[in-house]
């Protein structure tokens, strides 16, 4: 399941730098190259130590990580709801995410205009807040039009769908995200056909200076005393040493790069790791001589949905899955070792898929 990420910001943030820095990254992925479908979407593999110690055990004639995606979305101005500048295209864009990275710019440069005329993170996330905010207003306001005869002549689905309308309405208008705005579980149905912008879960990216990467500056302070409130998480990088470290292809040279800012890892690392969380999403891996492989689900998905994953036909025919703690497979070595110590269990369709879990599918069709 390729889930797709969204890249967004107001122009100069450095989110295209972050997003060039993104399609070099070919040291993670030399099975998985980053390609772009179209310009401004590539895909990027999951960096995860269990693969290599896989490949360690199994020597598979090759290894496959999981995959995201990431749109680089036209950059948002202020009236990108009414269609400013590239605001439609962008909102088309953003409406097909998942999720979304919002990168802020958080460094001074003379020779880099910002767009309110001085660096301001506050502001640079309530404008793009607000313009979501703004079209998704429109989208609840037409529905509440559709349904409200319906809810006058006493349908009673229509009429709960519009009283849940009308509480994302005032809570759009009053400046909430609808993500922020508290409804039960089965009352988002009514407004699960309209694809809400501010619905969708948001990772912080903080662009900062060379001098911050470490200790973050007194932008970044604001800004995660602003994001406290919606339990947002702030990733601190600098784009522009993001954009170095991936042009190395040798990962020492790569990891001598790192060491001399003082870095164990990159912060496109990071951020690949922030929004795989952000997604809910778990990896279980399958390990034969052919291929050691990393799959994505969601966190809480059962066997069935997992081995669906990898053909809807082991869904639809599932029988058993066998399991193997990774701990297990590195203490036994191989699978028959695990047999051996029994330490394959026997899972059924119940069973709740665990991350890091290794996995072999029965099925029937």
């Amino acid at each position: 399941m390729a889930l797709q990420c969204g890249i967004v910001g107001l122009p100069n943030v450095g989110k295209s730098t972050l997003f060039n820095a993104l399609s070099s990254a070919k040291a993670e992925a030399a099975n998985f190259p980053f390609c772009t479908i179209e310009p401004n979407v590539g895909v990027v593999s999951v960096p995860d130590a269990r693969l290599q110690e896989l490949e360690a055990l199994v020597n598979p004639q090759r290894v496959v990580p999981t995959i995201i995606e990431f749109v680089d979305i036209a950059g948002l101005v202020k009236g990108a709801s009414k269609g400013e500048g590239l605001g439609n295209k962008f909102l088309a864009n953003i409406r097909e995410v998942d999720a979304i990275i919002h990168v802020i710019r958080c460094f001074e440069d003379n020779n880099i205009v910002h767009v309110a005329g001085g660096v301001d993170p506050i502001f640079d996330k309530e404008v793009i807040d607000t313009e979501l905010q703004l079209k998704d207003l429109e989208s609840v306001e037409k529905k509440i039009q559709r349904i409200e005869k319906m809810a006058k002549s006493g349908d009673a689905k229509a009429r709960r769908e519009l009283e849940t309308l009308l509480q994302f309405k005032e809570g759009l208008t009053s400046g909430l995200n609808a993500r922020a705005i508290e409804v039960e579980k089965e009352e988002l149905e009514a407004v699960r056909d309209l694809h809400l912008l501010t619905i969708k879960p948001v990772l912080y990216v903080a662009n900062v200076d060379e001098a911050s990467i470490h200790t973050g500056n007194t932008f970044v302070t604001k800004l995660r005393e602003k994001v406290k409130e919606e339990d947002a998480e702030v990733i601190v990088l600098c784009a522009a040493i993001e954009s170095q470290i991936a042009e190395f292809d040798d990962p020492e040279e790569k990891a001598m790069f790192l060491g001399e800012y003082g870095l164990k890892e990159s912060g496109l690392n990071r951020l690949i790791y922030g929004a795989y969380t952000l997604l809910n999403l778990i990896t279980y891996f399958t390990a034969g001589v052919q291929e050691v492989r990393a799959w994505t689900i969601r966190k809480g998905w059962k066997a069935p949905q997992a081995a669906g994953v990898i053909h809807t036909d082991f869904e639809r025919g599932f029988i058993k899955a066998e399991v193997i703690r990774l701990a297990d497979f590195k203490q036994f070595k191989t699978e028959a070792g695990c047999r051996e110590n029994g330490k394959i269990a026997i899972e059924g369709k119940e069973y709740i898929v665990q991350d890091g879990d290794i996995m072999h599918f029965r099925f029937n069709v």
